[in-house]
């Protein structure tokens, strides 16, 4: 079976609370709050190494995660380090993964012109002068997977890990039965 890594999980939550990001800004050494350019302050930590978008409505999102672990921890630290602004965050927030995006690679080529006739046109969308991928849009699980000619895939969309596997692992037996790969 082809190799998966996630790249990157996307997870939000909510403090409870509106939030004086300019207090925030002053507070956290290396926060950065532009609101004429984004709306919300970028707060980046080094272990783990994410970067987490906090609103003024208490909204939290944490991106560049590895793992969901990755994103309680970061989602922890920032809580605790705005404990040290004088931000008192009184509920235990609740994270929710939006999105995880992974790499695999089938280790082989793949003729993106006869996939994309053989699994239908209704799943996949190939513009090669637009874009060299192509673009496999899955029911079960609800993923996008961008193929492309080297054999490397890209899965976007999927809430847990598992989704990731059964979404690579699905059109890897679905182009081995349909006689694209080996």
């Amino acid at each position: 079976m082809a190799k998966k890594n996630i790249e990157n999980v996307v997870a939000s939550t909510y403090l409870g609370q509106e939030l004086d990001l300019n207090k925030i800004q002053s507070a956290l050494a290396g926060a950065e709050y532009n609101p004429q350019q984004f709306p919300g302050l970028v707060y980046r930590l080094k272990e783990p190494k994410t970067a987490t978008l906090i609103f003024r409505s208490g909204k939290v999102v944490c991106t560049g995660a590895k793992c969901r672990e990755d994103v309680k921890v970061a989602i922890s630290k920032v809580a605790k380090d705005l404990e040290l602004a004088d931000i008192k965050i009184t509920i235990e927030p609740k994270i929710e993964v939006q999105n995880i995006v992974a790499s695999s690679d089938l280790e082989q080529e793949i003729n993106l012109n006869t996939v994309a006739i053989t699994l239908g046109l209704e799943r996949v969308e190939y513009e090669p002068e637009q874009f060299p991928g192509l673009v496999y849009r899955l029911d079960d699980p609800k993923v996008v997977v961008l193929l492309f000619g080297s054999g490397k895939m890209v899965c976007t969309g999927a809430k847990v890990p598992e989704d990731v596997d059964r979404a690579v692992d699905k059109i890897a037996n679905e182009l081995r039965e349909a006689g694209l790969m080996s």
